[in-house]
């Protein structure tokens, strides 16, 4: 006898709630600022339970960086262009884009706040230098492959990634192209 399974949906109930619930989170950040709002209002506002956020996330700290993440992924991917300097240029002018972008503010101090609220913060802030270091690594490990001289990951993160953040949070000046491109070419 031949049982049938049921078919997989990509992207289906779970994504739908995924995705309203990581648009309650913005849409919370933005209103309100980090750490003034609960699960519970997260919830609320995506219209999902309390313990479905807890079963998935475990912790409002492992959302917010769960929403950083995906937010900083869809908009700024690794580029792979053929050479070091066009992935170093094309990552910077994206992330550049992004943090002066309509939520990028929020995303700035969102990372911020992760990495500096108590232990489940330390660590969701951990997690997401983590995961954003492993990616960026995935980029200079493809220039060593071809041969280029790369950089490690910390020498991206301190020479391009801290000053465009620096600039955005304290209003110190537009992120021109020409900046972008001067931070990736001192690194360089």
């Amino acid at each position: 006898m031949n049982e049938r399974q049921p078919a997989r949906r990509p992207g289906g109930r779970s994504a739908r709630v995924g995705a309203k619930v990581h648009q309650a989170v913005a849409d919370l950040i933005s209103e309100r600022g980090y750490g003034n709002f609960t699960v519970g209002e997260v919830a609320a506002r995506a219209g999902v339970a309390d313990s479905s956020i807890y079963r998935r996330w475990g912790s409002l700290e492992t959302l917010l960086t769960d929403v950083a993440l995906a937010r900083l992924n869809a908009r700024s991917p690794m580029p792979d262009t053929g050479s070091l300097a066009g992935d170093l240029r094309t990552y910077a002018a994206n992330v550049a884009r992004e943090i002066t972008g309509p939520d990028g503010l929020m995303l700035l101090r969102l990372a911020v706040a992760l990495s500096s609220n108590g232990q489940q913060g330390l660590q969701a802030g951990a997690d997401l230098r983590a995961e954003r270091t492993r990616q960026l690594q995935s980029m200079l490990d493809r220039a060593r492959d071809r041969g280029e001289h790369a950089p490690d990951a910390f020498g991206v993160l301190d020479h391009i990634l801290a000053p465009m953040y620096i600039r955005v949070l304290f209003g110190m000046g537009p992120l021109t192209p020409d900046y972008v491109d001067g931070l990736v070419d001192r690194l360089l």
